[in-house]
């Protein structure tokens, strides 16, 4: 599923659908690794605000969601992030090669964020 496809409705069974955490025994295991894309979305803020971007935190959030939404994170970061943070957003799932070629989706038209890119490379 494209992220241009989530919507309040499905968002939420999708990513039950591909959650795969065999650590998680509970249901509130599965809103807390949901929680994440809360926890990107602050220090995104964060980084607007301050001009700081805690890049060895954000992409530890962006590693543990793609280990348990699998490739479904990405449509998932794309959809629960605000659009104003989606070049930083794509700077790390291209770092993480995480961006599928195939099908061609608005994402694939989004800037990567050199500076942002550059610290990633620093790390």
């Amino acid at each position: 599923m494209r992220f241009d496809e989530l919507n309040e409705d499905n968002y939420l069974m999708f990513a039950i659908k591909h959650y795969d955490n065999p650590q998680a025994a509970t249901k509130d295991d599965f809103y807390e690794d949901l929680k994440r894309f809360k926890w990107i979305k602050r220090l995104l803020k964060r980084h607007k605000t301050t001009g700081e971007l805690n890049a060895h935190l954000l992409i530890n959030h962006f590693i543990i969601l793609y280990n348990v939404f699998g490739d479904a994170a990405t449509p998932l970061l794309f959809y629960k992030i605000d659009s104003e943070f989606w070049t930083i957003v794509k700077t790390f799932v291209v770092y993480l090669g995480r961006l599928p070629e195939v099908p061609k989706t608005k994402i694939h038209n989004i800037p990567i964020d050199i500076e942002c890119l550059e610290q990633l490379n620093l790390i």
